[in-house]
């Protein structure tokens, strides 16, 4: 890692900047899921049956949480791998 103090700060702040974009992406997709499939489109999906239940009340009751678990997995992917590229995996 660089030496320089500036430099430092424009590796953190791009380091940061890329974590913040990772986030605001996994939790859009969990909002669109857990919103938009529980809630909005839950007519539409109800004429879905998965395992005896409609889709809509499968999303509203379990499937956003299925999804939520999902990405923090990927999170933790994604951080791991952005900790390595910017060279905090060695702290």
């Amino acid at each position: 890692m660089e030496n320089n103090p500036s430099e430092k700060q424009k590796h953190a702040t791009k380091y940061w900047r890329e974590n913040l974009r990772y986030l605001v992406i996994l939790l859009t997709i969990w909002f669109l899921v857990s919103y938009g499939a529980g809630i909005l489109f839950v007519e539409q999906l109800n004429e879905i049956k998965l395992g005896g239940f409609k889709l809509g009340f499968w999303f509203a009751q379990q499937g956003s949480i299925y999804v939520f678990i999902i990405l923090i997995f990927v999170y933790v992917r994604l951080m791991n791998k952005l900790d390595k590229k910017y060279g905090f995996d060695k702290q």
